[in-house]
């Protein structure tokens, strides 16, 4: 079993949920975000970012590999800066849009 973690705006909650149960139904183990700020309307102070983004972090160095949610290829900044961090650490990285669901 692979230990994959889903990368991506937080506006893609909908494709967030069907990217894990896709995964997880291959077999692999999934982790996701803890909540999609931009989808659900949260609002979150500059410390609570920082700190989302600290986890995050450790959630990519928790797996084997991450999975980019690239709706119509948009990948934002802190998208960015996650797969630079992954490539850095040797992480696979694939994308929703080269996939079955995207």
């Amino acid at each position: 079993m692979k230990v994959i973690t889903l990368c991506g705006s937080t506006k893609f909650k909908e494709q967030f949920e069907k990217a894990n149960a896709y995964l997880t139904l291959q077999g692999n183990i999934v982790i996701s975000l803890g909540f999609f700020e931009q989808s659900e309307g949260i609002v979150i102070t500059q410390e609570q970012v920082n700190l989302f983004k600290k986890i995050h972090y450790r959630k990519i160095d928790m797996s084997d590999e991450i999975f980019v949610i690239d709706v119509n290829g948009y990948i934002g900044n802190s998208t960015r800066k996650e797969i630079e961090y992954a490539k850095s650490n040797g992480k696979t990285i694939r994308y929703f849009s080269q996939s079955e669901i995207g």
